[in-house]
């Protein structure tokens, strides 16, 4: 299964503004941050049923990590 990730751009509005935030004290674990979830969504290319199933919508298709 190909996996493709797009962000819509609300993510990406919300990632930044938590970067922002965290960054107001500590602009390198804000960097650090940005940069962990980042990675976290790139691996779901690799491993796209990796995660849990949510349990609020039990759909395999839907996992969170």
């Amino acid at each position: 299964m190909a996996v493709r990730i797009i962000w819509s751009p609300l993510a990406v509005e919300d990632l930044e503004r938590i970067v922002e935030f965290i960054a107001r004290d500590s602009p390198s674990y804000a960097a650090q941050v940005a940069s962990d979830v980042i990675e976290v969504v790139e691996n779901v290319t690799l491993f796209p049923r990796g995660g849990s199933v949510v349990p609020e919508v039990n759909d395999p298709l839907v996992r969170e990590v």
